[in-house]
C-alpha cells in the first residue's frame, strides 16, 4: 500500500473506525457499525458520516458489492502511526524527546520481544549518540530549560 492519506488529519473517532478496517482488511459499513457498537454508543448515521469523511480524506476507498459498499484502507496502519508519531515529535523540543520516549516506554504495555528489540536499537544508537542534544526551540539559544 502507498501512503495517500494524511493520518495527521484523522480525528480520534476516525482512528477508531480505521483500526477496525485495518484489522479486518476490508469491511462493509454494516460490519463496521456492528463492531464499533461493541466499544462505542454511536448511531449508524454517525458511523456512515465518519466513513464518508475517511473516503474524502483518501484514507479509505470504496467498492460497490451489490447494494453495499466495501471499505478498504488506502494507508497502512504502520504508515499512519509513523505519520502521527513524526508529527507529534516534530512539535517537541529536541532536548525533551528522550524523556517523553522514556515516559511512553514506562506507561506502555510492551512484550518481551518489543523490549529486546528496543534494547538492541538503543545499544546501537548509544555508539554514536551525542553527550547532549541541543535545544531547537529558539534560534541562537542553547537551552529552553
Amino acid at each position: 500500500m502507498t501512503m495517500v492519506a494524511d493520518a495527521t488529519e484523522m480525528t480520534t473517532s476516525e482512528w477508531e473506525l480505521m483500526r477496525i478496517i485495518w484489522t479486518k482488511g476490508k469491511a462493509s459499513s454494516s460490519e463496521v457499525i456492528d463492531l464499533i457498537k461493541a466499544k462505542k454508543d454511536w448511531t449508524e448515521s454517525t458511523v456512515k458520516t465518519l466513513l464518508r469523511r475517511l473516503v474524502s480524506k483518501s484514507a479509505l476507498t470504496t467498492a460497490k458489492d451489490g447494494r453495499r459498499f466495501i471499505y478498504s484502507p488506502n494507508i497502512t496502519e504502520s504508515d499512519a502511526m509513523d505519520q502521527m508519531t513524526a508529527e507529534m515529535f516534530a512539535r517537541m523540543c529536541d532536548m525533551k524527546k528522550g524523556s517523553e520516549i522514556t515516559k511512553l516506554i514506562k506507561d506502555t504495555n510492551l512484550s518481551q520481544a518489543d523490549i529486546k528489540q528496543m534494547q538492541v536499537v538503543l545499544a546501537d544508537k548509544l555508539q554514536t549518540a551525542p553527550k547532549k542534544v541541543e535545544c531547537n526551540c529558539l534560534p541562537g539559544e542553547n537551552s529552553c530549560c
